[in-house]
C-alpha cells in the first residue's frame, strides 16, 4: 500500500508536483498556508462544513455540481450517439477535424532520418536501439524488438510506455534489452507489469514492436541545464543514473509539468497535440520499415500509454487494433473526482462540449478496440469507468460493429498484469494476424 500511495503522490498529483504535499498541508484547520508563508482565514459557512452531503462533494467544492451541470443530461455536440448522426463517415470526418483543431496538433516536418545506434540479439529477439531528430529538442530514442527468426513482413505494434510519475525513464519502462536492469526499472516492472517487459512479450508472438520515448520523458525530457537556474531548485544533470538523482529529478519534473503545459497553451498548442504529433511520427517510421506490414498495425499501453492510445487509436486509421489499459473514464469523472490524480497531458480545452472522453477512442469505430480496467484503480471511479464502457458499447452497436469492441474489468489496483497482458495479446492476434 505504501508503494501505491507513493505512486499517487507522484503521478496522481502530477499537476501539483513536488509542491503538492506543502500545498495540501496548508488547508488543514481551515487556514491555508501556501509556499509564500502567507495565510488567511476562511469565513465560517455551513455549506462548507463536514456535514455536507457526500454526493455533492467535488474536487472544486460547491462549484463542482454547477460545472458538471454545464453538460449534464445532454449529449455532446459531435457525439455519434445523437440521433442526427446517421452517416458514420461524415460524422467521423467532422468529429476528427474538430478534435485535431482543439488539440492544435503542431506540424513537425516530414519523415526523419532514423539511425541505428546499436543492434543485437537478446531473449530470442532482434533488438535495435534507434534515434531520430525532430525539428526541436534532443533526439528521440526508441527501442525496436522483433522475433528471431522473422520471415516476411510482420504485423507491427506501436507500444506506449506509462507515465508513473517518472519522467526520467521512458521506453525502458516496458522493455528489457539485457540481463542488467536499473534497479528502479526492476521495481517498476514488478509493480505494474507483474515482472514482465510487455513489449518483449508481444514481440515474441510475432510482431515488430517500436517503443519510443514520449515527449518530456527520458531522451525527450526537459534537461535541468536548459532551464533558468532559479527554476532548478539546486539540482543538476550530473550523476544521472543515481536513484537519488532520479527521484529528485522526477519530483522536479512533476512540479514543472504545469509550467510546460501552460507554455504549450501560450504557444497555441496542447500537450495531447504534441503527444499525437510525435507518436504519429513514430507510426510513420514503423510503417515505413520493410519488415512491417503497414496494413496490420496496432498500438497500446498502460496509464499514460493508455491515454496516448486513446488519441492515436481514435485519430489515425492506420491503427487497426488498439488496446487502452488503465485509462478510460468520463470528463465528468475527471471534473468532479479525479483531475487531482491526473497529469496535465490529458486535457484539451473546449473538447468536452463536443465529445466525451471515451468518444475520442470511439472515433475509430468499427476498427477493433479493447479497454482493460482495474476494479480498484484509484485513478477513476467505478461508476464512471462503467459509464465509459456503456458509451463505447453504444457507439459500436450503432455502427453494427459490436463484436469489434470489448471491455474487461480485473481485480486489483492500477496495473497491466499477466492475465491482462494475455487478453491484450490475444486481441492483437485476433485482429492483426
Amino acid at each position: 500500500m505504501k508503494k501505491r500511495r507513493d505512486f499517487l503522490r507522484l503521478a496522481g498529483l502530477a499537476g501539483l508536483g513536488a509542491g503538492a504535499p506543502k500545498f495540501l498541508k496548508g488547508f488543514t484547520n481551515g487556514s491555508p498556508n501556501f509556499s509564500t508563508g502567507n495565510s488567511f482565514s476562511i469565513p465560517e459557512n455551513k455549506s462548507n462544513s463536514m456535514d455536507a452531503n457526500p454526493s455533492t462533494l467535488s474536487v472544486i467544492g460547491l462549484y463542482g455540481e454547477w460545472a458538471a451541470g454545464l453538460n449534464e443530461n445532454k449529449l455532446p455536440g459531435l457525439s455519434y450517439r445523437r440521433k442526427e448522426w446517421k452517416d458514420k463517415v461524415k460524422w467521423q470526418q467532422q468529429a476528427k477535424q474538430t478534435v485535431m483543431k482543439r488539440m492544435a496538433v503542431p506540424k513537425i516536418g516530414g519523415l526523419p532520418e532514423v539511425k541505428i545506434q546499436k543492434q543485437f540479439e537478446y531473449d530470442g529477439l532482434h533488438i535495435e536501439l534507434l534515434t531520430w531528430q525532430l525539428p526541436y529538442g534532443n533526439p528521440t530514442e526508441a527501442i525496436l524488438l522483433k522475433p528471431i527468426p522473422a520471415k516476411g513482413p510482420l504485423p507491427g505494434i506501436l507500444a506506449f510506455h506509462d507515465h508513473g510519475g517518472n519522467k526520467y525513464f521512458g521506453a525502458r519502462k516496458i522493455t528489457r534489452v539485457s540481463d542488467s536492469m536499473h534497479p528502479m526499472m526492476v521495481d517498476h516492472h514488478q509493480r505494474y507489469y507483474e515482472g514482465l517487459a510487455w513489449a518483449n512479450e508481444i514481440a515474441k508472438r510475432g510482431y515488430v514492436v517500436l517503443v519510443p520515448d514520449a515527449f518530456a520523458f527520458a531522451s525527450r525530457r526537459v534537461m535541468l541545464a536548459d532551464v533558468p537556474e532559479d527554476l532548478r531548485q539546486g539540482l543538476s544533470d550530473n550523476d544521472p543514473e543515481n536513484p537519488d538523482h532520479i527521484n529528485s529529478y522526477n519530483q522536479w519534473a512533476g512540479q514543472h509539468e504545469p509550467i510546460l503545459a501552460k507554455s504549450l497553451f501560450c504557444a497555441g498548442t496542447t500537450w495531447p497535440g504534441v503527444f499525437f504529433a510525435e507518436d504519429r511520427k513514430a507510426l510513420d517510421i514503423l510503417c515505413a520499415r520493410k519488415d512491417v506490414d503497414q496494413n496490420r498495425i496496432g498500438c497500446g499501453g498502460l496509464s499514460g500509454g493508455g491515454l496516448r492510445t486513446v488519441f492515436m487509436g481514435g485519430l489515425d486509421p492506420r491503427i487497426k487494433c488498439a488496446v487502452s489499459v488503465g485509462f478510460m473514464s468520463t470528463w465528468k469523472d475527471f471534473l468532479l473526482n479525479k483531475c487531482v490524480n491526473h497529469t496535465w497531458m490529458l486535457y484539451v480545452p473546449l473538447l468536452p462540449n463536443e465529445l466525451d472522453f471515451p468518444e475520442i477512442f470511439g472515433l475509430r469505430v468499427p476498427l477493433a478496440s479493447l479497454v482493460l480496467n482495474d476494479n480498484e484503480d484509484d485513478l477513476y471511479t467505478p461508476a464512471e469507468m462503467k459509464a465509459a464502457d456503456k458509451i463505447l458499447s453504444e457507439i459500436y452497436q450503432k455502427a453494427n460493429a459490436a463484436d469489434h469492441y470489448k471491455c474487461s474489468f480485473y481485480p486489483g489496483p492500477h496495473k497491466f498484469d499477466k492475465k491482462m497482458q494475455a487478453e491484450a495479446f490475444d486481441w492483437f492476434d485476433r485482429w492483426l494476424k
